[in-house]
């Protein structure tokens, strides 16, 4: 069983960075890929990126490429999303997920979610 908790989320002007954190409970952390997803208002739940269990695969979703970085620590059982150059759009519920397949990771097919942090980027 792995718990997933999500931090960091707040307020913040467009063209701005916040930095969110996932911590796992449990020892098999380090053999999950993990991802982060979102789900703003009105819309379906959308990937964002994903790293696999040792960070050496790593994907983005197209709308943050070259803004946002996941980035693992296998040691402190967190995964880590850099968020820079926020846009009005990337306003949205971030959850963070963790699952046995790199490729879940990227579908959404996962074996454990978090409950969200909410990230609201004002224009």
């Amino acid at each position: 069983q792995v718990q997933l908790v999500e931090s960091g989320g707040g307020l913040v002007q467009a063209g701005g960075s916040l930095r969110l954190s996932c911590v796992a409970s449990g020892r098999a952390f380090s053999s999950y890929a993990m991802g982060w997803f979102r789900q703003a208002p009105g819309k379906e739940r959308e990937f964002v990126a994903a790293i696999s269990w040792n960070g050496g695969s790593i994907s983005y979703a197209g709308s943050v490429k070259g803004r946002f970085t996941i980035a693992r620590d296998n040691a402190k059982n967190t995964v880590d999303l850099q968020m820079n150059s926020l846009k009005p759009e990337d306003t949205a519920v971030y959850y963070c997920t963790a699952g046995a397949s790199y490729s879940g990771a990227i579908s959404g097919s996962m074996n454990y979610w978090g409950s969200g942090t909410l990230v609201t980027v004002s224009s």
